[in-house]
């Protein structure tokens, strides 16, 4: 058995980042950006009015009084020049005119007609955003990155209606065994409803694949092979179950027949002992345990990263925080253990009460999973511990 860390880096290893393309601005949320974006002008582009008021020129003072020649809007600059004794009515975003100094609020004016006389509540600040506070034309986001909400808002706003992206991975998902059958169906008495294939999809596009389930992948070689050969084109191939060493467990022989190569088998792991990775192909083949558990915990911890790295986010393990022990553990075991647990609302970290792979119920509930290293000694109550959030 290799570590996680080896493993993860294996699989790495046989990871390739994904072709790019170029998408409309409204179809790029939640994609990775590949190439820089720069800004085709300034932001605000002109000297705006941060307030709705009147702009003068030069100093101001309670008790002055102007006379207004004009009057600009957002989207309707004023043509003429504020000169002395002069004021323009203006709004919040509008251009200010040629020679303006000074916006004052309209709640520190009196009017009478065209005359304005400034109040003593008369504030100091000049209530003008300069050209280019935001940004200047050329300034540019770097890639790569995620695209959130803002980033869009500002891409927009830098004027560029279509960016580069990493084309969605293709993910293939496989799950194996004459025990299984889809929800909905009507299983027999020795039957039970494929899931993990549903779980890891979501996985998968939240972060930005495109995953298909493929037919059950039956108890025979005619049956794996034919289902193998539907996820041609796949940029990464996930199977569940049927990777250990069973008189029924064929993945590993039949993708060998296929031509796979294979990087590993069998990782210090608790849930997920039996995993695989090797390539077939072009994709990346990743041999999940058949368990709920197992099959969920590996896919947080070999697929995300692997999918992230196809994306072009690099090469890194799922990011993780730290909290305070809620109970006392004893030692851990030779291999890794990724306990399931709560977060409490104190800064706190639980594990559940049963850690058994085969509970998809408890990891439902669970919030985290709480990482011991191999061999890590007894914790009390209180010390601080390392876990990766299951925020998918």
């Amino acid at each position: 058995m290799i570590s996680v860390e080896d493993a993860l880096g294996q699989v790495f290893a046989l990871t390739d980042p994904a072709p790019t393309e170029v998408v409309p601005l409204v179809q790029a949320a939640g994609r990775v950006l590949r190439a820089p974006v720069r800004a085709g002008r300034d932001q605000p582009p002109f000297a705006a009015s941060a307030m709705d008021g009147y702009v003068v020129a030069g100093q101001v003072a309670p008790g002055q009084t102007f006379r207004v020649t004009g009057e600009a809007a957002a989207g309707h600059m004023f043509a003429g020049r504020v000169g002395p004794g002069e004021a323009v009515r203006i709004f919040t975003g509008a251009p200010v005119p040629d020679g303006g100094t000074h916006v004052v609020i309209q709640e520190d004016v009196s009017r009478d007609g065209d005359t304005i006389t400034l109040l003593d509540s008369l504030g100091n600040g000049p209530n003008i955003r300069p050209q280019a506070q935001d940004f200047r034309a050329g300034d540019q986001i770097s890639a790569p990155r995620r695209l959130r909400g803002v980033d869009l808002g500002l891409i927009a706003s830098m004027n560029c209606a279509e960016v580069t992206v990493t084309r969605r991975p293709d993910v293939a998902i496989i799950a194996t065994g004459d025990e299984l059958v889809m929800p909905g169906e009507n299983p027999r008495a020795d039957q039970i409803i494929a899931s993990n294939a549903f779980a890891l999809k979501a996985m998968a596009e939240a972060e930005g694949a495109s995953a298909r389930i493929l037919p059950i992948a039956r108890d025979t070689e005619a049956s794996l092979r034919a289902v193998f050969d539907l996820a041609q084109g796949a940029h990464m191939i996930v199977t569940i179950g049927g990777a250990s060493v069973g008189d029924h467990d064929l993945v590993g022989p039949v993708a060998d027949s296929l031509g796979a190569t294979r990087s590993f088998y069998k990782v210090a792991l608790r849930p997920g002992k039996p995993l695989m990775a090797g390539r077939l192909g072009k994709a990346l083949l990743l041999g999940l345990p058949g368990n709920p558990v197992s099959s969920i915990v590996c896919g947080h911890l070999f697929m995300r990263p692997a999918l992230r790295a196809m994306l072009g986010l690099g090469h890194y393990p799922l990011p993780t925080a730290s909290a305070a022990l809620a109970c006392d553990l004893p030692a851990n075991g030779p291999r890794a253990h990724y306990m399931r647990a709560a977060l409490g609302p104190e800064g706190t970290i639980d594990p559940v009460a049963s850690q058994d792979s085969a509970l998809l119920s408890l990891l439902a509930q669970a919030g985290a999973l709480l990482v011991r290293p191999p061999d890590d000694g007894p914790r009390k109550a209180g010390e601080q511990m390392r876990y990766i959030p299951l925020d998918l």
